[in-house]
C-alpha cells in the first residue's frame, strides 16, 4: 500500500495537470497486456500494425513484469498542460544515476531485461546513451500511436477534471476521491492506495497533491519512489468513448435538425443534465470554442440556461428547450 498524508495546506494546493508523456508511456502497458483494458483493443490493433521498424524489444522492456514503469519516464508535470516535447526534454536531462535507480526499482525484484542491461552493468556514459535511445524511441512511438488521437484524449481528461472539481466543491476531499478507483480511500487526512507493488508512506508537508487523469491508466499509478512529491496518475472517466462509433447524443433525421442544425440539435439533446463546455466538446468530438458558439445561439434563443459553479459554467435545457427536445 502507498499512502499520502495531506494537511490542510496540501488539500488547498490539490490541483490537476495533463501529461502527454505519461499517457504515452502508460499506453505501453496496453500493448504489453491486451487483457488489461478491453476498451482499448481497437487502438491496440491499429497501433501494432503501424509500428513498422521500431525497436519494440526495447520499447516493451520498459514495462516490468509487474507492470511498473520507470519514474523518470513519467515525470511530474511542472505546468497544467506541458507539451510532449517539454516533458521528453525533462526525461532526457535525468542524471544517469537516477535512470539506473528508476529502472532497477521498476523491475525489482527481478533482473533488468536484456535491452536495458546497460543500466545494470554499464558506467554512466552507457546509461546516458541508453536513456537517449529510449527517449528517441518514445518520440517516434508518440508520433505513431498517441499524437494522432491526442486532441480527443485531451478533451476526455479535461472533462474528467471538470467532474472532479465539481465533486471537490460539493463534498470536499472525501467525495473527490470516493469514485476514482476501488483501491483508493480517504481516511483521517491520509489518502490510501491499496494493492500496490510497493509500500511506503509519504508526508506531503506543504507540497500539495497533483492529480493527473489518464485514459490508459487501469488503476492509480503513484511514483515508485518514496522520494517523489505526492502526485498520482489515475484512470479518467470516459476513456471508452474514444472508440465510440459515433458521438454521444448523435441522432439523425429528427424534426429539429432542419430548424436548429445538427450540431445544435445534438447539444439540446445532451443538455437534459447540467454539463460544462469541455464535457460537451468531448462527447461531440469538437473543440470547446465550437461548442461555445452554438451555446451562445441556444442561450440567446432561450433554449438553454446557464449557471456558474466554481470556475465552470454549467448549461442545461430551459423549459422551452425541454418542450422543443420532446419533438421527434
Amino acid at each position: 500500500m502507498i499512502s499520502f498524508e495531506l494537511g490542510v495546506e496540501d488539500l488547498a494546493d490539490t490541483r490537476f495537470a495533463v501529461s502527454p508523456l505519461s499517457e504515452t508511456v502508460l499506453s505501453l502497458r496496453v500493448l504489453h497486456d491486451p487483457g488489461l483494458s478491453a476498451v482499448h483493443l481497437p487502438w491496440r490493433r491499429s497501433v501494432l500494425g503501424a509500428l513498422g521498424d521500431l525497436d519494440t524489444g526495447l520499447l516493451m522492456s520498459l514495462v516490468a513484469a509487474r507492470l511498473t514503469l520507470p519514474d523518470f519516464l513519467t515525470p511530474r508535470p511542472t505546468a497544467f498542460a506541458p507539451s510532449f516535447g517539454e516533458e521528453l526534454a525533462a526525461a532526457r536531462r535525468t542524471p544517469p544515476a537516477q535512470v539506473r535507480r528508476d529502472l532497477l526499482a521498476a523491475h525489482a525484484p527481478g533482473r533488468l531485461p536484456a535491452p536495458l542491461a546497460a543500466a545494470e552493468t554499464g558506467d554512466d556514459t552507457a546509461v546516458a546513451a541508453l536513456r537517449d535511445r529510449v527517449c528517441a524511441l518514445l518520440l517516434r512511438y508518440w508520433e505513431i500511436a498517441v499524437e494522432p488521437l491526442w486532441p480527443q484524449v485531451r478533451l476526455v481528461v479535461e472533462a474528467d477534471m471538470t467532474y472532479r472539481a465539481r465533486r471537490l466543491a460539493m463534498g470536499g476531499a472525501r467525495l473527490l476521491f470516493a469514485d476514482i478507483h476501488p483501491s483508493m480511500r480517504w481516511r483521517h487526512g491520509v489518502l490510501h492506495i491499496d494493492k500496490m507493488n510497493d509500500r511506503h508512506h509519504v508526508k506531503a508537508s506543504g507540497r500539495g497533491l497533483l492529480l493527473v487523469p489518464s485514459v490508459f491508466a487501469h488503476k492509480p499509478a503513484p511514483p515508485v519512489s518514496a522520494q517523489e512529491a505526492p502526485w498520482l496518475i489515475y484512470p479518467s472517466r470516459g476513456a471508452a468513448t474514444l472508440w465510440d462509433a459515433e458521438p454521444d447524443g448523435a441522432r439523425a433525421g429528427t424534426a429539429l435538425v432542419p430548424l436548429l442544425g445538427a450540431p445544435r440539435e445534438r447539444l439540446l439533446r445532451l443538455l437534459a443534465e447540467p454539463l460544462a463546455t469541455v464535457e460537451l466538446a468531448r462527447r461531440l468530438r469538437v473543440t470547446p470554442s465550437a461548442v461555445s458558439q452554438h451555446l451562445r445561439v441556444l442561450y440567446a434563443a432561450g433554449l438553454v440556461t446557464r449557471a456558474r459553479q466554481g470556475r465552470q459554467v454549467l448549461y442545461r435545457r430551459s423549459p422551452l428547450g425541454d418542450a422543443l427536445a420532446a419533438v421527434d
